[in-house]
């Protein structure tokens, strides 16, 4: 067995920077599209239990505290799911990842990294053309991550692959001070809290995603010209500050039914207003319709992580009912987390999560192709560390099915 890398590492972005782990079946993709509850739950342990045994410190959360912040939230309209969960940290991924690495190496699976796939080709045998040369499969697991959902969908197109559109999740990289999450994240111990919002204005889903305590914004590359944001966190080295994305989900019908060329132009716009950096506005000159300038973000209690930035006006970026539900959002969020909605939260654009193209796929992840499967988040069929882990060992039991 071979693992064709683009990149010099394994694990995809999420197991390179950060590691948050979701252990529920339906957070980072709903896997009980292809598993029954009972069998969902134990490919959940059965990840925890690799990755705990490769370095990743797991701690039991106290349910009910969890419990309590699920009311208080409820109280304000806003959805709050308890999940078990873990942070590896940035600083300790290459260890962990390191590890699991040597173990599948010792197991007779061999790495090729810094290689580019250019094409596949169905014929007699399955053909994967490298930048590195050639190479022929019985089987083939297309599993390339969010940064290759377009390369994914010109694979798809090529074969003959049916596919369809995921929505897109838009919206912006929130940042405030350590203390305002204090009692979320010690208190009710909730590394990365899940608040799910109904807007009143639109009925738009927004969400919270990817929290970081004691973290850093970093700019993310989604391909080689158009870049958005990101957050991370370390288990040693730590900030002021907290980060987390604001998320709006959008989903379109025709005439335009691309959510990922949608995501991408609206990427676009923001990096060109921004010169070719990501844009910051306080929250306070956002509400009041001004541009923020480096005078006005530093009257913020909140000092930047990220400051290779542009100072502007994210709404000349962004749609008016993107911006409108991101305010409301955390108008509300305010209500549950006193202090996230301060004039001096500073905010981030462009964050926006693409799901792809989602491929159609029987239970198993195979393709119309019959010896062709796909997993992770590339596919559309996971949004998350543990979802992509789960829906690739989905795929591997297809394979083990049909050679049995």
């Amino acid at each position: 067995m071979k693992i064709i890398e683009e990149k010099n590492y394994i694990g995809g972005s999420g197991l390179y920077s950060d590691g948050k782990m979701n252990f529920h079946p339906k957070i980072g993709g709903n896997l009980l599209e292809f598993l029954t509850e009972k069998e969902a739950i134990e490919t959940i342990e059965k990840i925890k239990n690799i990755f705990k045994k490769h370095g990743m410190k797991y701690s039991e959360n106290d349910w009910d505290k969890l419990f309590k912040l699920k009311v208080r939230a409820m109280n304000f309209g806003i959805k709050f799911i308890p999940i078990k969960q873990a942070h590896i940290g940035s600083d300790y991924l290459p260890k962990v990842m390191g590890s699991l690495k040597k173990e599948m190496e010792e197991k007779g699976i061999e790495f090729q990294l810094n290689t580019k796939v250019l094409d596949v080709e169905n014929g007699k045998k399955l053909k994967v053309k490298t930048n590195e040369g050639d190479e022929e499969a019985d089987f083939l697991i297309l599993a390339p991550g969010r940064i290759g959902s377009l390369w994914l969908s010109e694979i798809c197109k090529k074969l003959g692959l049916k596919m369809k559109f995921n929505p897109v999740d838009i919206g912006v990289r929130v940042e405030i001070l350590n203390d305002v999450m204090d009692e979320i994240v010690n208190g009710f111990q909730c590394w990365d809290p899940k608040f799910h919002i109904r807007t009143h204005s639109y009925d738009d889903f927004v969400r919270t995603f990817c929290v970081c305590p004691y973290g850093f914004v970093v700019k993310e590359y989604y391909e080689k010209d158009v870049f958005g944001v990101n957050g991370h966190s370390m288990r040693d080295k730590k900030s002021e500050n907290c980060n987390f994305a604001l998320l709006v989900r959008v989903k379109l019908t025709k005439p335009l039914e691309n959510t990922t060329e949608y995501g991408r132009a609206i990427a676009m716009q923001t990096n060109t207003l921004g010169g070719g950096k990501p844009l910051i506005q306080r929250l306070g000159d956002l509400r009041v319709h001004r541009r923020s300038t480096w005078e006005r973000i530093e009257k913020s209690y909140v000092k930047p992580t990220l400051k290779d930035v542009t100072p502007g006006d994210i709404t000349m970026a962004y749609p008016y009912r993107i911006v409108s539900n991101i305010l409301e959002a955390l108008e509300r969020l305010g209500k549950v987390i006193p202090g996230v909605d301060s004039d001096s939260t500073l905010l981030y654009a462009p964050e926006i999560k693409f799901y792809a193209m989602r491929v159609k796929t029987n239970k198993m992840l195979q393709t119309d192709v019959p010896n062709i499967y796909v997993a992770g988040d590339g596919a559309g069929v996971s949004r998350g560390i543990v979802g992509a882990a789960a829906t690739g060992i989905i795929a591997a039991r297809g394979i083990i099915s049909q050679l049995k």
